[in-house]
């Protein structure tokens, strides 16, 4: 179980409810370390002190503050906690609203929150509150150095804490000079947008999160392992001339006998097909790092072979 990343309570009125913050995102994005093509070592990162050059260890590091060039305050996590002791430990709910009237680009990061210790029974009392009056909490939290805002939402059996973007940090659309309905290069027909609703009703389904996944990590994956049975690992693959690219300008198009296209084409190509499950990849992926020591070392003197290849071709 991933471990709380903050404690506190919630707070409405004059109620409070003990919680802990858990991570509700676990992301599966390649994990790429950066090598120096000349040996294929990895590449590393130093901590080091800018005036004498030398390495610093952790023990050693503090944070601070430039209040003027060069000149810093220290600032610790203690400091960042009397700065305002309550907000630092509470989810405060100022207020609620309906979940419809957050527009879907406020929404930032989503947490799953914990009753803690002679909490859960206030827990479920707001969790089927919010259910049973289609409502959400609109709260403020100070997670590590800022305060956020939040919206409160429940889900099955827990309340999901979702940071929300404040809007003065949502950029502007003025300066996208986007296509209005009534201009007459981007003006669309009633035809047209029948049309495209007849599609839009052909592809409507029941929303079944399990059924997307990562599909190009797999294709990457798949490359991965070609490459490492045909001891390439230390090809670097450059483009080729002539390459495919993509478009730089539209073409006119008879978007009329595309939307037809497409209709009669929707069942003929899945929107998502998963090539591999994640229990299929673990065991290939993990068979390439567990060699016994022969086999390891022949692996090695194989990419070594592939190497002096590769180099020589270059």
């Amino acid at each position: 179980m991933p471990r709380a990343i903050w404690k506190g309570a919630i707070s409405f009125g004059l109620v409070h409810i003990p919680v802990e913050l858990y991570p509700a995102e676990s992301r599966q994005g390649l994990d790429l370390d950066m090598l120096d093509k000349r040996d294929f070592a990895p590449v590393g990162y130093k901590r080091y002190n800018k005036e004498t050059g030398k390495d610093i260890d952790w023990n050693n590091i503090v944070k601070g503050y430039e209040y003027e060039k060069g000149q810093y305050v220290v600032v610790t996590d203690e400091d960042l906690k009397r700065a305002n002791v309550e907000a630092t430990q509470t989810i405060d709910i100022l207020s609620f609203a309906d979940a419809s009237e957050i527009p879907a680009i406020y929404f930032e990061q989503p947490y799953y929150l914990k009753p803690a210790r002679g909490g859960a029974k206030v827990y479920v009392l707001l969790r089927e509150t919010l259910k049973r009056a289609g409502k959400v909490g609109i709260a403020q939290v100070v997670i590590r150095t800022k305060q956020h805002v939040a919206a409160l939402l429940p889900m099955d059996n827990a309340i999901v804490l979702n940071l929300l973007r404040y809007h003065d940090e949502l950029r502007s659309l003025d300066d996208l000079d986007l296509p209005d309905a009534k201009d007459k290069k981007a003006a669309v027909t009633d035809k047209e947008v029948k049309m495209a609703l007849s599609l839009l009703e052909d592809m409507t389904e029941a929303w079944q999160p399990e059924k997307y996944r990562d599909t190009y990590r797999d294709d990457v994956m798949a490359l991965i392992e070609k490459k490492i049975e045909a001891n390439q690992t230390h090809t670097i693959t450059e483009p080729e001339e002539g390459e495919a690219r993509p478009p730089t300008s539209a073409k006119v198009v008879d978007l009329m006998e595309l939307l037809k296209k497409s209709i009669g084409n929707k069942d003929k190509k899945p929107a998502s097909a998963p090539k591999k499950t994640a229990e299929e990849e673990k065991p290939k992926a993990a068979s390439h790092r567990r060699k016994a020591p022969a086999a390891a070392t022949a692996s090695r003197a194989k990419r070594a072979n592939a190497s002096r290849t590769s180099r020589k071709a270059a």
